[in-house]
């Protein structure tokens, strides 16, 4: 596998030679390309900073829910490292291809396709699908490149580069909606100049196991245990992540009204329950059961559909619905879904998108409850008008903007849905992780603990943090993790089996560790201190009415995360 260097500057293109990332994929690549190259002070949009693609290690090896890709830049939400992950098609494409990374350097003011095949790479004026939205610009470039292409593109928020810009993926049915969303990593792109990348594997083959057989067998164990385990034989199949709904708001951790409280009472209209049943009435080209990556046994996705069939959007995620929904004072499945259809069109980040405007509506420029107020707001970003560049700037720029206390965001960027006085682990991570307020970088949600007790709180989130950073790095989805339970020992038998290289669970975890330790000293660096490694000031002080709680783990507690490593 090689490590390309494209410089977007003067559209040059080169192999790196060295053997310094060796080993290494996803996050733990990343991290590791950013932390070494790119300065900590450097401006996000600027030529020092870099942008770069890489997959995990298994990704494209056949193995379920393994063929998830990171992309990582400094990012211009934060100011710090960012690493983001996702699923789809787009990985494995660029696997065949023999590509394990690119890395994207430079930066230019007009905008190019980048097109990768077995043969070359080469650069197309991008004019003809700038300003469209995602899924006619997917269309045209099918269109022209063959339907066999992966693609990742960014929006028109890309273009414009706003700080909840995002960079789409492709699921296996060709639909541009499996985001790498979080930190506006779509406007480090549109800084380079990258509308989108085509990825054509045109007479490739696809990757094969070094032992085929050690292969086979680790697989199959590493199947059996998807299967023997409800959460992904069962209830993400049936309900996807919405299933959480339920969980959440009787926890008290439910976002409503721009984290006000826990819990909405309209929650039954949106939970995965009602969901599955509204997809499954309405028929047509509806799907509960989806999986965004071949072979994928956990199938968490959907494809949500109007009253006709028709399709509306996929997937409709927790996330969505927490920020689009209750936090908007929404609880209507159809108005969520278009919302959510907006943000996937514009390429933005629906988590951002929902904080911003409950932040909006918790200063009255809009009402909570107001579906088309949250429709017009949303429509404005891909009008750039002064309130969708507030917008597009992120809930913490449009708290400041408009003199708001109540802003939920750690460095800079938005909470995802779970109030943190209610699960407060996900607060320590929050408070604690090098990439600002986000679940998916060390959720605490499933450990046997009480989330309502400062008790413990610490050590669930560290050990979240560990864990799910080897999963980041090897191209696996996290929702594996309840049927892996911690047995990395089989893991890494399906690694050195496809790989060809002896590779232990020791290594894996001390690669996570190390990973996590240069994501810390780049935030240092970039000047992030022990006073940035806290959630804002009212989730210690007001209480979360729903679970009768606020967010009381101690401060000096926190601080041991993220001082060497991740505390140890």
């Amino acid at each position: 596998m090689k490590i390309i260097r494209i410089n977007m500057k003067d559209l040059t293109v080169s192999e790196d030679q060295s053997l310094k990332y060796d080993g290494l994929g996803g996050r733990a690549l990343t991290s590791k390309v950013i932390h070494d190259e790119v300065p900590p002070t450097c401006h996000p949009l600027g030529p020092f900073n870099k942008l770069v693609f890489a997959n995990g290690v298994l990704t494209g090896s056949g193995a379920s829910s393994a063929d998830r890709y990171s992309i990582g830049a400094k990012s211009p939400l934060t100011g710090g490292i960012k690493e983001s992950n996702a699923g789809g098609i787009s990985g494995l494409k660029l696997g065949k291809l023999g590509i394990s990374s690119l890395i994207f350097e430079g930066v230019r003011d007009d905008f190019k396709i980048i097109h990768i095949s077995k043969e070359s790479i080469t650069f197309d004026d991008a004019t003809p699908i700038l300003g469209k939205e995602l899924s006619e610009a997917a269309d045209w470039l099918r269109d022209r490149y063959g339907k066999h292409i992966a693609v990742w593109l960014i929006g028109v928020a890309g273009e414009q580069k706003m700080n909840l810009a995002a960079i789409a993926g492709q699921d296996k049915e060709g639909l541009p909606t499996r985001f790498n969303g979080r930190g506006g990593l779509g406007a480090v792109a549109g800084s380079k100049g990258i509308k989108a990348i085509v990825l054509d594997d045109a007479g490739v083959e696809k990757n094969k196991p070094k032992d085929r057989e050690k292969f086979r067998e680790a697989m199959k164990t590493y199947h059996k245990w998807l299967m023997e385990t409800p959460g992904t034989a069962k209830v993400f199949p049936e309900l996807g992540t919405a299933g959480l709904v339920k969980t959440t708001n009787a926890l008290g951790a439910l976002p409503t009204r721009n984290f006000s409280t826990g819990s909405f009472e309209l929650y039954e209209n949106i939970t995965g329950e009602k969901l599955r049943e509204t997809i499954l009435e309405r028929g047509g080209e509806g799907n509960p059961t989806h999986a965004c990556m071949p072979g994928c046994i956990i199938r968490c996705s959907n494809v949500y559909v109007n009253k006709a069939g028709k399709l509306v959007t996929s997937p409709l995620e927790y996330e969505n619905i927490g920020l689009l929904g209750s936090n908007l004072g929404i609880g209507d499945l159809d108005a969520i879904a278009e919302l959510n259809r907006l943000c996937n069109e514009y390429g933005v980040d629906t988590i951002e998108t929902g904080a911003a405007i409950g932040v909006l509506m918790s200063q009255g420029v809009l009402s909570f409850g107001d579906v088309e107020g949250a429709l017009n707001a949303v429509k404005e970003i891909k009008a750039g008008s002064p309130l969708g560049r507030i917008i597009g700037g992120g809930a913490e720029i449009v708290g400041k903007l408009y003199g708001a206390y109540r802003v939920p965001t750690v460095k800079g960027q938005s909470m995802p849905a779970y109030d943190p006085r209610a699960i407060k682990g996900l607060g320590v991570t929050y408070a604690t992780s090098p990439m600002g307020a986000d679940h998916t970088a060390g959720q605490t949600i499933r450990a046997q603990i009480d989330h309502h007790s400062a008790e413990g709180q610490v050590k669930a989130s560290k050990d979240a943090q560990e864990t799910v950073t080897i999963f980041d790095s090897l191209g696996m989805c996290y929702f594996s993790g309840g049927a892996i339970q911690g047995r990395f020992d089989l893991i890494a038998d399906l690694i050195s089996a496809y790989i060809g290289q002896k590779v232990t669970a020791e290594y894996l975890k001390e690669t996570a560790l190390e990973t996590l330790k240069l994501e810390h000293q780049f935030n240092r660096r970039a000047g992030f201190t022990k006073a940035h490694d806290r959630l804002p000031e009212y989730f210690y002080t007001e209480m979360n009415e729903a679970s009768k709680t606020v967010f009381d783990v101690p401060q000096e507690e926190l601080e041991l995360i993220g001082v060497e490593g991740n505390g140890r």
